[in-house]
């Protein structure tokens, strides 16, 4: 079971992701007029921490025994599917940055 320091570790990641997104979306503003791709992943950043958060909230319910255990695990669930897309979506967005790095000038 994770311990409440690697939780707050990863929390304090994904925030610095968070604060280079927005800057990088801070950035890209301005340049076109629909939303962009520095939006779109700030706010899917904030929806996997805030899915953390509440995975965490819940863990902490049901040790005061406060909470469902069901709620738990349906917590925990979520988080860990929206970090698995998250992860994806990254392996995916890497594999087409080195893909343009093979092209020829």
């Amino acid at each position: 079971m994770p311990t409440p320091a690697a939780a707050a570790n990863a929390y304090a990641a994904l925030a610095r992701m968070g604060e280079q997104t927005r800057s990088l979306a801070g950035d890209a503003a301005g340049q076109e007029g629909g939303p962009n791709f520095g939006t779109m992943l700030k706010d899917v950043m904030d929806g996997v921490t805030a899915a953390g958060r509440k995975s965490d909230v819940q863990a902490n319910a049901v040790a005061l025994g406060k909470a469902n255990m069901i709620d738990v695990v349906t917590a925990v669930a979520e988080s860990e599917t929206a970090v698995q897309a998250l992860v994806s979506v990254r392996d995916k967005v890497i594999a087409a940055y080195e893909e343009i790095l093979k092209m020829p000038i």
